[in-house]
């Protein structure tokens, strides 16, 4: 990079610093959602008024069942590609955000592939890695892809032509990463309790964030990207200014109201104003981001909340879990719609984007898609030999494509 385009990369870093989410005021005009409006969805609601006028909710999905009969299992794969040159688990998945047939995934062999999923080329080995890749991850406009790892280092290359930019390191175990919603700054949290952020990629260090006292099990930038809400092992969930890295929020154990046992996942509404959290102790926590207050308990699993998301549509939320089973909250009333089942542990469910449909993955093996709204399963995907770990979903939500334990990636269309 010329000495010309880094000072132009410093300048737009800082304009995103300066500008897109630091702003107190802007914190403080934000509103808050009014939980107390709505009433209760009918049991047989008619949500399709609040998709577009006259859509069809399954029109271009091809809802034939899969083969599903148990002794078939082994057998059935729905797969239409693959990438299988990791040849040891796949941990991590992520898909291009403006070129949906190109892929990273990392894997127990230390390295990142970046791939096509329509025609299982490799099309660059991102190697460097001392040990497992936890993590991976395209920037918001798909020009730069980070990889981070156990050994504690996030490397980031130029994703169209795999060239090597950066490779930073500080924290211990790396847990994840998330690339901000409006410019190349990556957050990373790991296994020492801390959380840290720089430009990419530069590579410049601009801040680290103290306060869990155990691994940072999930965190993110919220969507506006003004705010980090993290969660950790030691029960705590903290919301962080990303200038300051200060705590503007801040709950845990202590609280009897929140989770008296480690806190595993987080996820924020598209309007940041709303998070779910979901623990060990099978229960998850509606939070308000704006105030701090605990909003509502969500208590409808048996074992650890590994998994959550919000719908961008509706008023729709879900939580997985590793008794197998998915439960889908009205947000509104904090009610109960739907129970959706898979045969073992749920590992990750993520609704499609702008609409009622949400993928899931499970160490049985299957990655389903479901409508929400009515808890109907319109696909049953098989192929994989192990559990399922990740899994990412073009915008569409046509093409769905996985990591396993078993050390492969598979294509699956819906």
């Amino acid at each position: 990079m010329s000495e010309h385009d880094e000072q132009q990369q410093q300048h737009h870093t800082q304009d995103i610093v300066d500008e897109e989410y630091i702003r107190t005021e802007d914190i403080l005009e934000e509103d808050t959602v009014n939980l107390d409006q709505g009433e209760p969805m009918d049991d047989d609601d008619s949500d399709d008024d609040d998709m577009a006028e006259g859509s069809n909710p399954l029109e271009g999905f091809d809802v034939r069942p899969s083969a599903d009969d148990e002794n078939m299992m082994e057998l059935a794969d729905d797969s239409v590609q693959g990438f299988f040159d990791h040849r040891e688990p796949v941990y991590a998945i992520a898909m291009h955000p403006k070129e949906p047939t190109i892929m990273v995934s990392g894997g127990g062999d230390d390295k990142s592939y970046i791939w096509r999923n329509d025609t299982g080329e490799m099309l660059y080995e991102l190697s460097g890695h001392t040990d497992s890749v936890t993590a991976v991850g395209f920037s918001v406009d798909g020009e730069y892809v980070a990889s981070a790892g156990m050994d504690g280092k996030v490397r980031v290359w130029k994703s169209a032509t795999g060239e090597f930019c950066t490779a930073v390191e500080g924290p211990d175990e790396i847990v994840w990463i998330d690339w901000h919603p409006k410019g190349n700054i990556l957050l990373a949290g790991a296994s020492d309790s801390t959380i840290w952020m720089w430009a990419m990629p530069s590579g410049k260090f601009m801040n680290i964030f103290n306060g869990h006292a155990a691994p940072v099990t999930s965190g993110k930038f919220t969507p506006d990207g003004k705010k980090i809400v993290t969660v950790s092992e030691d029960t705590s969930f903290i919301v962080w200014d990303p200038k300051s890295a200060a705590s503007e929020v801040r709950l845990s154990g202590d609280d009897a109201r929140f989770h008296r046992e480690p806190v595993v996942t987080v996820a924020v509404n598209k309007d940041s104003t709303l998070a779910i959290t979901g623990a060990m102790d099978g229960n998850a926590r509606l939070v308000n981001l704006t105030n701090g207050q605990i909003v509502s308990a969500l208590e409808n699993h048996s074992d650890s909340v590994e998994t959550a998301d919000f719908c961008d549509v509706l008023a729709l939320a879900a939580t997985g879990s590793t008794d197998g089973t998915i439960s889908i909250w009205d947000v509104q009333t904090q009610r109960l719609r739907q129970t959706l089942n898979h045969e073992d542990a749920v590992v990750k469910v993520k609704f499609v984007q702008n609409s009622p449909f949400l993928v899931s993955c499970s160490v049985d093996r299957s990655i389903r898609l479901w409508d929400a709204r009515t808890g109907q399963c319109i696909k049953n995907w098989s192929g994989h030999r192990d559990g399922v770990l990740d899994f990412a979903v073009s915008s569409d939500g046509k093409t769905v494509v996985t990591a396993s334990d078993d050390g492969t990636c598979l294509v699956f269309k819906a």
